[in-house]
């Protein structure tokens, strides 16, 4: 099946949208003159489906919106035999907890929870150096805003950061073929094996660059902008 569709359309922010961007924004700048290494003890929730055949974009950029021309499989769409939802959470030295959702289940805050509580432990085990003094950084997902998400989070002493940094993750798993289940799981762990920490860098010095673009530009949209 051929199809056509927007890859990104810049969307239109009221003014009160534009003043919560920057003031976010200065306030994460604010606390990076204060404490430099802060965005070392920040770990990142990534959450994608991944699909049995996810292509190579291809366009140009016109008028502020990117068109990609997409060749997918009919049913990929819909039938959950040719997808995974991946589960990842990651810093800036690598990969802390992955998680592949499995099939029939749904992310809902009470599944998230139990990831949460699994990724606690995994950071107590793996992050030794910020394991008291972790903060968490997930979207605004309806699973990730509930209420007992939230009493989870301030019961367990950890704080939640605003606006996703760059994913190291889904251009490594573009124009695979995967043909079944678990060759997904398979191979999308062997492509994460792969990923080295100064990939994992990269995603944060983009994200401090975007602060500083937000502020510069007053809080506008900006060409490679991702908050």
């Amino acid at each position: 099946m051929w199809k056509i569709c927007a890859k990104l359309v810049l969307k239109n922010l009221s003014v009160e949208q534009k003043a919560n961007r920057l003031e976010i924004c200065q306030d994460l700048l604010g606390r990076l003159e204060i404490e430099p290494n802060f965005l070392h003890k920040v770990i990142t929730g990534y959450e994608s489906w991944v699909f049995d055949y996810d292509p190579e974009p291809n366009g140009k950029v016109r008028n502020g919106t990117r068109k990609v021309l997409l060749i997918r499989r009919k049913h990929a769409w819909a039938d959950p035999a040719w997808k995974q939802w991946l589960l990842l959470f990651f810093d800036s030295h690598g990969i802390v907890h992955k998680e592949f959702v499995p099939s029939g289940h749904t992310v809902n805050h009470a599944f998230y929870k139990d990831v949460l509580e699994r990724l606690r432990k995994w950071v107590l085990r793996a992050r030794r150096d910020i394991a008291d003094n972790w903060v968490l950084q997930h979207d605004n997902a309806p699973a990730h805003t509930a209420l007992s998400i939230r009493e989870f989070l301030a019961k367990k002493n950890i704080p939640v950061l605003p606006h996703p940094p760059y994913s190291p993750v889904k251009s490594k798993l573009k124009g695979h073929h995967f043909g079944t289940m678990e060759n997904i799981q398979r191979i999308v762990t062997d492509e994460l094996n792969t990923l080295m920490e100064n990939d994992f860098q990269y995603c944060y010095d983009q994200w401090e660059k975007c602060w500083n673009h937000c502020v510069t530009s007053q809080r506008s949209y900006f060409e490679g902008n991702n908050l």
